[in-house]
């Protein structure tokens, strides 16, 4: 059985209710479908619940780096620093094709948040405890040498740099990647699945879950030994359904991105900046554009819809314009955007931005486990953890034990390619692939880090198709997302598989209607249904690219 079709789904559900799991897990971000499998490569019996898509939260919102953590330097993290730096070497070992090495340039400014002897002496920390190999450890760099690699700084208040090397990736598809690679060692993932209230037995402790099918109107009642709820911002909102809402909580941290043509802001790497209230923010080129963030502001509004308001793009562009003047970035510039929310744990006293990125994992009576906090780049380390205690918990219910934590072992779905090398060397293969088809240079860049080595699988499938080369590239990247990738809806396919609504949006007006006629004809949607995914479509691609007042959805 192939796990990853969405042609299982059915198969799938036929056996959810006839057996009991090992563990359940709520929620299908990055954190997640970590624990389905670390819990999956330990030989438990894994099911995982999705109510929306996977990675439809925080996990195809953040800033899309695997970074060592050079700010919690600063904050005195030092375990941090170190755990994300090894992290960030066993991910770029398991998928090389999607844990990039990216070049980092850290201007240094007169009065800015980094001195020149500090920086160095934290940079060659941070080189230390991240255990960065000799070619890729930091170079301060002088006046001169800042400007030649940005031209666009503002010359007068640069008084050198640093570079440093970071690690960038796409969260969305690292999730997929993740829950296909937990399905190949039978874990069961449904997106579109959401938990509606936890089962117990005579002693009040936790014994399953009722599920909805969001995709038939469907429900299940489902047995599990465990679960853990991984569902990120709406943690709380579990433990609360638990009766366990005690003691710390979350506290929502709202972060907003923005993308911009390349060729209107050329930086030629990423950028790590001063802006003028003293934060500090990313600008970073990706294929065709740059992106530009992060804001980090509370948020009380709704969980489920969080928006990029003007008041977030001002404030970005502002941030740009101040430290890159002659770009002169308007709100037209903007092309796409992204607005996600950061589980931060409260600390009182503290703002959104000095508060812990460290996660914590909340026990309840009832024996839910709850994991929240954190970052991108722990998550495997955060699953491991977590999946420790439900290890120990059967062992002392059924006394076997647990192997433990496999998974820096385990290369990704996709990640068959063995280093950086073979990736480079590939890319300049599809390349030559591309260009006899008449499809630009940055697409080959784009398939190879969304897919890695099955691209191949994609560009086979191109040969079947009929038409416009854009649509028949769009069309088998569908195929492939829907045999493999649990693909229900075109948000699905043109936001988290393939990333096109926030960095390729002109090609979704190139082959929208290519892609909404395959849906229709795949899934035997009736006129109206294809209407209202069509008017689903558009309201997303007009939401990311055009901005209300902030007071309207959040304080």
């Amino acid at each position: 059985m192939n796990h990853n079709s969405t042609l299982s789904r059915q198969e799938i559900l036929a056996n959810i209710t006839t057996q009991t799991y090992d563990l359940v897990v709520v929620g299908g971000g990055i954190t997640g479908a970590g624990i389905a499998l670390d819990a999956a490569s330990r030989g438990l019996k894994v099911a995982l619940f999705e109510k929306e898509d996977f990675a439809s939260g925080t996990s195809s919102k953040s800033t899309k780096l695997i970074h060592g953590g050079l700010r919690y330097l600063k904050q005195l993290e030092i375990g941090l620093v170190r755990e994300t730096g090894t992290e960030r070497a066993i991910l770029h070992k398991l998928a090389p094709h999607l844990v990039l090495p990216e070049k980092m340039l850290l201007p240094l400014i007169k009065e800015g948040t980094y001195g020149k002897s500090s920086t160095s002496f934290g940079l060659a920390v941070y080189d230390f405890l991240a255990g960065v190999k000799r070619e890729d450890r930091r170079k301060m760099l002088n006046v001169e040498e800042t400007l030649s690699k940005e031209p666009l700084l503002r010359k007068e208040v640069v008084v050198g740099g640093g570079y440093y090397a970071e690690y960038r990736t796409d969260d969305a598809r690292l999730t997929i990647e993740l829950i296909k690679t937990a399905a190949q060692l039978g874990a069961s993932s449904l997106n579109y699945m959401a938990v509606q209230h936890f089962t117990y037995d005579n002693q009040h402790k936790v014994n399953g879950v009722q599920v909805h099918d969001r995709l038939t109107g469907n429900t299940y009642t489902v047995k599990t030994n465990y679960i853990i709820s991984a569902a990120g911002p709406w943690v709380d909102e579990l433990r609360k359904a638990d009766n366990s809402l005690q003691g710390k909580h979350l506290f929502p941290s709202k972060g907003v991105h923005i993308v911009v043509p390349h060729d209107k802001f050329p930086v030629q790497q990423a950028v790590y900046f001063d802006v003028p209230d003293g934060r500090m923010i990313f600008a970073i080129p990706r294929h065709r554009t740059t992106y530009i963030g992060t804001t980090d502001t509370p948020y009380q509004g709704d969980l489920n819809h969080v928006l990029t308001t003007s008041e977030d793009v001002a404030y970005l562009l502002e941030s740009v314009n101040s430290m890159f003047p002659q770009v002169d970035l308007t709100i037209q510039d903007v092309e796409s955007s992204w607005a996600g929310l950061r589980p931060l744990i409260f600390e009182p006293g503290k703002s959104a931005s000095q508060m812990s990125r460290k996660d914590e994992i909340f026990e309840s009576e009832s024996g839910l486990i709850s994991i929240a906090g954190g970052k991108l780049t722990g998550y495997r380390k955060m699953a491991e953890r977590v999946v420790n205690k439900v290890a120990l918990r059967y062992q002392q219910q059924f006394g076997k034990k647990i192997k433990p934590s496999q998974t820096q072992y385990i290369k990704l779905a996709g990640g068959q390619l063995p280093d950086s090398q073979a990736v480079k060397n590939y890319y300049q293969s599809i390349l030559q692939q591309l260009q006899t088809l008449g499809l630009a240079p940055y697409q080959a860049a784009y398939l190879v880090s969304n897919y890695g080595k099955q691209t191949d699988l994609i560009l086979e499938q191109m040969l079947h198709l009929k038409g416009d080369v854009q649509e028949r590239l769009a069309c088998a990247e569908l195929w492939f997302t829907i045999q493999e990738e649990w693909v229900q809806k075109p948000l699905d396919f043109f936001n988290r598989r393939t990333g096109r609504l926030y960095f390729d949006m002109p090609s979704i007006h190139k082959v929208q209607e290519a892609v909404l006629q395959y849906f229709k004809n795949y899934f035997h949607w009736t006129d109206a249904q294809l209407a209202e995914e069509r008017a689903t479509l558009e309201a997303a691609m007009y939401e990311v690219s055009h901005f209300e007042e902030a007071h309207v959805h959040s304080k």
